[in-house]
């Protein structure tokens, strides 16, 4: 069944789908180049919108899927899998939205191929999809089959991801000279919203690394060895991110110790200072409440100085409480 020929003719966008949800298809010769003769073709790429209808029922509708296939295409579930079946290889894969999308962040990119065909689906459009796709349509570099066009996909995730990474070292190393140069008192919310894009990446790189590992120990032996290679790259790229990933996030959680150390600090002089306030304070408050009694033989009533006696009193007074306190504050 060929679902792509009623779209070989129309003009096609990246960006826009079709009638039937397409977004393009492209097809390769053996040397790896894109040409525009279906005939000449050694295997083909098709894109789809996942979230278009008629889309979905062409994907449901191709035989040469094998059913598992077919349900994993058309399942709404956004979890991260990795399969070999039937020579097909297919998998739901994490991505990075593109620029230009309402929100930069972390998607899926859902495809399976054999040695002819790769079919790939998307909702958003991907920032490594379009890169791949654009040196396809300018011919710089040459795919000659699509498990090196998934490999050059996936590889351009993870250099997406690793850049990701990369800015927020940038990021953390900011924080942190802003922690030592004591002007930290707005990184709070910085660093919350850095560690929780870490952990967004973070887990995704344990996935892929966790997917990796499962589809060698479950198909190695059912693999074509160019898919086991690419398997092998794809995974020792992933654990490495993973790696630097966890060192991030470590050091993220060292940071954020560091400013609580530094808001704890702050707290407690705010603490002692309204200690030595008080403590100064009391005795002026029993003496002006002493006084301020409406009782009979209060001292110094009818002292012209009374009054300028009980304040010295309380002066005194309250210098040596100020003075013990701040020995009792040093020891």
């Amino acid at each position: 069944m060929n679902i792509a020929a009623p779209n070989e003719s129309t003009n096609l966008s990246p960006y826009l789908p079709d009638d039937h949800g397409l977004f393009f298809i492209y097809h390769f010769t053996a040397d790896g180049l894109r040409t525009k003769d279906p005939a000449a073709a050694r295997w083909t790429w098709r894109s789809y919108q996942i979230t278009n209808m008629r889309a979905r029922q062409e994907i449901g509708a191709e035989q040469a899927l094998p059913a598992p296939v077919r349900e994993a295409f058309l399942s709404p579930s956004h979890g991260c899998h990795i399969d070999f079946e039937d020579d097909w290889l297919y998998g739901d894969l994490p991505d990075l939205r593109h620029d230009f999308s309402e929100a930069r962040g972390l998607t899926h990119f859902r495809f399976a191929f054999n040695d002819t065909t790769l079919i790939g689906a998307r909702k958003q459009p991907l920032e490594s999809v379009d890169k791949i796709r654009k040196a396809v349509e300018s011919g710089s570099r040459k795919f000659p089959s699509p498990a090196s066009l998934i490999e050059a996909v996936m590889g351009q995730s993870l250099d997406g991801m690793s850049g990701e990474l990369d800015r927020m070292g940038d990021t953390l190393d900011g924080i942190e000279d802003r922690i030592v140069c004591d002007a930290w008192h707005n990184e709070r919310q910085a660093l919350v919203d850095a560690r929780r894009h870490l952990v967004i990446i973070h887990r995704q790189m344990a996935t892929l690394t966790n997917l990796f590992r499962h589809l060698d120990h479950s198909h190695r032996d059912d693999l074509p060895d160019p898919i086991n290679d690419m398997a092998t790259r794809l995974s020792h790229r992933a654990r490495t991110l993973h790696h630097d990933g966890e060192q991030l996030q470590a050091r993220t959680r060292l940071l954020q110790d560091e400013l609580m150390a530094k808001l704890t600090e702050q707290s407690n002089q705010l603490l002692y200072i309204l200690s030595v306030m008080t403590a100064v304070l009391l005795p002026m408050t029993i003496i002006s409440g002493l006084f301020g009694m409406n009782v009979g033989g209060l001292p110094l009533v009818d002292t012209p100085f009374g009054f300028w006696v009980v304040t010295a009193i309380s002066i005194v007074i309250a210098g040596i409480v100020y003075m013990v306190v701040r020995r009792l504050g040093r020891v």
